[in-house]
């Protein structure tokens, strides 16, 4: 059956409540944007009521959800219509006027999150707060799909099963996307934007990674990360690895260790640091849930430690992590990474130069400390790790400063 048409519905909706007909003709352009009836889900009744009314629409809100709501019942639009005279509309509106908008939109990131529509981080996902064309498209089909899938009895609000159809929903091939999957849009379309987003210089230096980068870069074959694993090692034996009274790795460990201590400090530093797999506990260094996880999935580990050459040391800002993005393309292509090839695609200023420097310090330790290059130059599996990095680099979420 056709959705009914919403002029038609206006019409009528004048006739039997023509108070209300304004009204609801404004809150229906916000809703749809001049689509059919048919296009709204529960996440866009959620978004509208909960946030877009309270935050950008004028005038008697709650008069402007029962109008809605009159609308939607002539439509047939039942369940929708209930939610905009629901106890839980009426109280956000009402925290919003009282407690500000800050409270408002703590009161709707609740409320949404209860509903069990909004699609969750999945591995192979986490959804960015920031959202191009692909990624908004694929995040209200998976909406729609758990939406069903609750109504249905199928799933409840809270069942961990929404990770489960949120992954299949991403990457099964899609007739509508000619065969592709949303996984794959949403990936083309941040590698994209990594790739054009800053620059003439880093365009071009980025360019021909864009098709390098579409798939995930696997481990090596051979043998990599050894001393990494190795510490993880210790750090799972009962009691840990042993430090001084300064912290620093007991001679013990050092002795029965074929690294140097300088080797093994900088390990310890990324794995503390940047990937969250060990933890000092008092004068012990000992593994975390996220290590042990690591230490029996080598892929796992793989990723992480890749991920782990571009994560942000403390405090820092994304100017250094850019000079080590660069460093790594360059890197990985064979070219030297010095300072001022650098410098040159990031269009530093002089006073710069010395992030620049401490940017790519930090990026030889990393890149040391898991044996990835030797004479300044990136092994195979060195390669492949740089290749990795800028992979998890281009393909993370975008969020709001404030956000992470």
């Amino acid at each position: 059956m056709p959705a009914p048409d919403v002029a038609a519905l206006l019409s009528e909706l004048e006739r039997s409540e023509p108070d209300y007909a304004e009204h609801a003709r404004s809150a229906i352009d916000w809703l749809t944007g001049g689509e059919p009836l048919e296009t709204i889900t529960e996440l866009n009744m959620c978004e509208f009521l909960w946030y877009t009314l309270p935050t950008k629409v004028s005038g008697d809100r709650p008069a402007i959800a029962r109008a809605l709501a009159s609308l939607l019942r002539l439509g047939g639009l039942e369940r929708y219509a209930a939610l905009c005279l629901s106890s839980t509309t009426a109280q956000i509106l009402r925290t919003y006027t009282r407690s500000g908008e800050d409270a408002g939109m703590a009161a709707y990131q609740s409320a949404l999150d209860a509903t069990g529509v909004l699609p969750p981080d999945v591995p192979e996902l986490r959804w960015s707060s920031i959202m191009g064309p692909e990624e908004l498209g694929a995040h209200g089909a998976c909406s729609a799909a758990l939406e069903l899938a609750i109504v249905s009895g199928e799933l409840t609000a809270g069942s961990p099963e929404r990770q489960t159809l949120t992954r299949h929903w991403l990457t099964t091939p899609r007739p509508e996307l000619g065969g592709d999957n949303w996984l794959h849009r949403v990936q083309g379309e941040r590698l994209n934007r990594w790739v054009l987003g800053r620059g003439t210089a880093w365009r071009e230096l980025a360019q021909p990674f864009e098709v390098r980068l579409h798939a995930p870069i696997p481990a090596p074959a051979e043998d990599h990360l050894e001393a990494l694993r190795w510490l993880l090692e210790q750090g799972r034996r009962q009691g840990g690895v042993p430090l001084t009274q300064r912290h620093n790795l007991a001679r013990s460990v050092l002795a029965e260790s074929p690294w140097s201590g300088a080797e093994l400090a900088a390990v310890r530093e990324v794995a503390q640091g940047q990937m969250g797999a060990l933890r000092r506990a008092g004068r012990r260094l000992v593994i975390t849930s996220i290590g042990e996880r690591l230490f029996h999935d080598r892929d796992l580990l793989w990723e992480a430690a890749a991920a782990a050459l571009l994560a942000p040391a403390s405090g820092e800002h994304g100017f250094r992590a850019s000079a080590r993005e660069v460093a790594l393309m360059l890197l990985a292509d064979g070219s030297p990474a010095d300072r001022d090839r650098v410098a040159s695609v990031i269009d530093c200023e002089e006073w710069q130069t010395s992030e620049v420097d401490a940017s790519l310090a930090e990026l030889g330790r990393r890149l040391d400390a898991f044996g990835l290059r030797r004479a300044g130059r990136l092994t195979s599996a060195g390669r492949s790790a740089a290749l990795a990095a800028l992979r998890s680099h281009a393909l993370r979420p975008r969020q709001y400063v404030n956000m992470g």
